[in-house]
């Protein structure tokens, strides 16, 4: 089971919500609005998905991490070294 089961219908709302937020972006670039105005979406989106990772990450350490090091330290160093990559990939982007 994945580690954000018991909140996947928040994940998928809050994504359901950046989708909007992604098509009004194209709308504002179709529409020519003004460039800092767009930014401004961006940076909105940006900062949502953002907030989706960081819980994602939480629930990946509160609970595939957690049940990897009841199983054996090998399966903990695994299931940690997964989430030291994803933090980096995160904070490289």
């Amino acid at each position: 089971m994945a580690g954000y089961s018991g909140s996947k219908d928040d994940y998928l709302r809050r994504l359901r919500r950046i989708e909007g937020q992604v098509r009004g972006i194209h709308r504002m670039v179709e529409e020519d609005v003004y460039c800092i105005d767009i930014l401004t979406q961006v940076a909105a989106v940006t900062k949502a998905l953002q907030a989706v990772s960081l819980g994602l990450l939480e629930d990946h350490v509160g609970h595939c991490v957690v049940d990897a090091a009841r199983e054996s330290d090998e399966a903990a160093a695994t299931k940690v070294r997964e989430a030291a990559d994803a933090i980096a990939r995160l904070v490289r982007s």
